[in-house]
Parts: structure tokens; C-alpha cells; sequence
């Protein structure tokens, strides 16, 4: 079985795993040499991931890939949430955080530049519509994204939470 195919059976069990743990797939890839390959799964949900959803999620897939038997040499099986700083792998993944800050890596030079770092501003066709801080607004083929991650603004997060926080104080006094 080669590497593609591989893949994309790890991709279809994993999609299973997540729909019968009430979880998404967000991503799986398998990486790391050949002879003892990588299989990284992401797993998300809109109220966030919990440890338990990975490991009952690692337990399934894990049981799966051994009766599947089709990867013929160890391998390692991590399964996790995508994180703040998330991976951008697919087009949905760039509508689902338009407006957001985030990173891109180019294969082609765009304007001189194949580096941008700005907001995510949609998507149009197969292209990536971003304003970057250097060149502006840039269409860049999805087909042409080496690397791509959601960025997070540290300080608008402290704000925000501190923000939480005083409105759960205020609603508390409310209630007293």
C-alpha cells in the first residue's frame, strides 16, 4: 500500500473514529520517516477539545489501525486539538476564521515576497484573499500555500478574558 494511499485509509478510520465520538476531523496527515511513520490526527468541536475526547478518540482509531493491519512498520499515533495557532489546510479552514491574524508561506514569490503575515480577508475561487502588512491585499492559490497557521494577538486575548471577567463579577453582584 503506498503512501497516499495510506493516507487516505488513516483519513477515512479517523473521520469514522471522530464521527462516532461526536468530534471533527479537522486534519490528519502522516508524516516522519518511512519505516516508522507519524499518524498525527486533529480533532476539534466548537466548545473546544478535552483530553478525554483525544484519548477516547486515540483508544478507537488505535484499536481500528491494529485490526485494520494495513501500516506494515510501527508507527506512533498522536491525536490532539489543532491549538490556538491552528494549521490552515483547506479552503473551509480559511472561511471558518476570516478576520483573523495568521501566517502564510508561499511556494512562488507573490510581489517579491513569499512570507506574508497580516488578517485573512476570504477566499475567492481556490485563492486566499489576505491582507498582508507588507503588500497589502494578496490573492494567493491555495495550490501555492506551503504553510499556514492562525497567529494570536496575546494582548487582545488577555483583554478579552479580563473583559469575561469583570462581567461575571458584575452578573454575580446582580444576583446576590
Amino acid at each position: 500500500m503506498g503512501g497516499s494511499s495510506i493516507a487516505s485509509r488513516v483519513e477515512e478510520l479517523a473521520t469514522r473514529a471522530c464521527v462516532e465520538h461526536g468530534v471533527e476531523l479537522y486534519h490528519a496527515e502522516v508524516a516522519g520517516p518511512e519505516g516508522k511513520p507519524i499518524i498525527r490526527i486533529f480533532i476539534d468541536k466548537p466548545e473546544g477539545v478535552t483530553h478525554e475526547d483525544c484519548s477516547h478518540v486515540s483508544h478507537y482509531l488505535g484499536t481500528i489501525l491494529e485490526v485494520e493491519d494495513f501500516i506494515h512498520s510501527p508507527y506512533t499515533l498522536e491525536v490532539s486539538s489543532p491549538g490556538l495557532e491552528r494549521g490552515l489546510y483547506k479552503l473551509a479552514d480559511y472561511e471558518k476564521v476570516v478576520g483573523h491574524p495568521a501566517k502564510l508561506k508561499s511556494r512562488t514569490a507573490i510581489n517579491g515576497q513569499r512570507n506574508f503575515r497580516g488578517r485573512i480577508i476570504g477566499v475567492e475561487g481556490d485563492k486566499v484573499v489576505f491582507e498582508d502588512v507588507t503588500s497589502g491585499r494578496i490573492q494567493v492559490p491555495l495550490s501555492s500555500i506551503v504553510k499556514a497557521n492562525l497567529e494570536i494577538d496575546v494582548e487582545a486575548e488577555f483583554q478579552r478574558a479580563k473583559e469575561r471577567e469583570q462581567a461575571a463579577k458584575a452578573l454575580d453582584e446582580l444576583t446576590r
